[in-house]
């Protein structure tokens, strides 16, 4: 299956999608300097928000999707070097509401949870200027 959404977000900051199928995606993501908020090494939490929403649009994989909301958890550090892995499962969809679930993972370890409301709209959340 191919990506039908997010088609210019930039693996650098986002991820690489390694695996997509029907209602679940799996993303990879490598902690570069870029990211980096400290001399320790620590990477800023909004990147691996950012790896863990792009898998969650992905496994909704509609051009139109958006998130709505988001209950997440950061449940280590993540440090520079680290290689993310981002899986997504679609746990309930309703109509245009789909809910997601998401963990990321580095080295088989659990630092990031969370469930993402993704909603999939008539048309892009920008219209004719957003479709372009």
């Amino acid at each position: 299956m191919e990506p039908r959404t997010h088609l210019r977000a930039d693996p650098r900051f986002c991820g690489t999608a390694i695996e997509l199928s029907e209602g679940s995606a799996r993303v990879t993501l490598e902690a570069i300097d870029s990211m980096v908020v400290d001399a320790h090494g620590l990477i800023h939490g909004g990147f691996i928000f950012g790896l863990a929403d792009y898998a969650a649009m992905l496994a909704v994989n509609d051009p139109n999707v958006v998130l709505g909301a988001a209950e997440t958890r950061f449940l280590k550090p993540v440090r520079l070097g680290d290689q993310l892995i981002a899986s997504a499962q679609t746990i309930d969809a309703l109509g245009r509401k789909h809910q997601v679930r998401v963990e990321a993972t580095v080295n088989a370890q659990k630092v990031f949870e969370g469930t993402f409301n993704c909603f999939v709209l008539e048309q892009h959340v920008l219209g004719e200027v957003g479709s372009k």
